[in-house]
């Protein structure tokens, strides 16, 4: 299946997968509800072959955007191209460019996983000859399971079976709308590795988390939305990098009423009596200064801890900035 998706990804592969334009979405409005601003000209590009994670919290638009991209709801103004197809006027050629795994797990109990797939490529018009159920269900660790009902199957197996339905037209560019939501710790994991197979094979992936952790760990490139409006897009890397912070605690071998006048200068807060945390910018200060600094107060380090500028800091820093303008 990979194989096949990969040589579907390379046939006249635009630079983009997901280009938005000034995309906006209203709802309500029209003399029974008031009108709700769900999306506020969004303009973002997502690159081929890329891991693309979308981050926000509720109520903040994704899910309205890959509903939009999906087909599901119509935008009120802006354009959005799918692998170089508009989705309103390629309307057909955009929705085979895509495959979309929804958030809540809507399966026909009575349904196999190998009928579901044959029957989810038959309505994308997939010849019989052309089809690779077993080797999807292979892809997402489902093939022993592929003759059971899918009520006998686990919470983690179900969300990897709309994985699988979202890959049987072999789409180039894959939305996963919170994949891992209500799934165990091991099968996270297994999915993350089935994602990543499938974006080493060149499939774009486009996904919405709540968990930071799995964008930092899976996602070369974030956008952040609030509130229908973008507020960040760049690499994870350089998101990483935006704030120029680090922490270092310092536990020391005496007890203390107060900071030592030798390291007053980098503001370090007292924890207890022997605990030193100190927050500083690793561009400007050099963590050798604040052991020197240590030193020269005649104490002696016990243990020492430091901790990286996490994913998490920058998107509730950032979230709270759109908030407050």
């Amino acid at each position: 299946m990979l194989d096949d998706a990969t040589s579907t990804v390379e046939q006249d592969a635009p630079d983009f997968a997901v280009e938005i334009e000034g995309l906006s979405k209203t709802y309500g409005g029209n003399g029974r509800a008031p009108a709700k601003e769900a999306l506020k000209n969004i303009s973002l590009t997502i690159p081929r072959g890329s891991f693309f994670a979308l981050l926000g919290p509720n109520g903040a638009g994704k899910s309205t955007l890959i509903n939009i991209l999906a087909g599901l709801v119509v935008k009120t103004a802006g354009q959005a191209r799918i692998w170089g197809f508009d989705i309103v006027e390629d309307m057909r050629a955009s929705r085979r460019a895509i495959g979309v795994v929804p958030q809540e797990l809507n399966l026909d109990p009575f349904f196999t996983p190998r009928e579901m797939l044959e029957l989810q490529s038959g309505l994308y018009g997939v010849p019989k000859s052309q089809r690779r159920v077993d080797d999807i269900l292979e892809s997402v660790g489902l093939r022993e399971q592929a003759d059971l009902y899918a009520r006998r199957l686990s919470g983690g197996m179900r969300r990897r079976l709309l994985v699988a339905k979202a890959m049987v037209h072999s789409p180039p560019i894959l939305v996963l709308d919170e994949p891992t939501a209500g799934v165990d710790i091991e099968l996270r994991h297994q999915l993350w590795e089935s994602l990543r197979a499938m974006n080493e094979a060149g499939i774009t992936i486009l996904l919405t988390t709540h968990y930071l952790e799995e964008a930092e760990s899976l996602c070369d490139q974030i956008a952040i939305i609030n509130h229908g409006k973008l507020i960040a897009r760049d690499s994870t890397r350089n998101l990483l990098n935006h704030l120029d912070s680090k922490q270092m605690s310092i536990t020391v071998d005496q007890d203390l009423s107060a900071i030592p006048a030798e390291l007053e200068r980098f503001a370090p807060k007292l924890i207890g009596e022997r605990q030193i945390v100190f927050q500083y910018p690793p561009s400007r200060i050099d963590s050798g200064e604040i052991l020197n600094a240590i030193g020269a107060a005649h104490l002696k380090i016990i243990d020492v801890s430091t901790r990286e500028t996490e994913l998490e800091d920058i998107f509730l820093r950032l979230t709270r900035e759109a908030a407050a303008e």
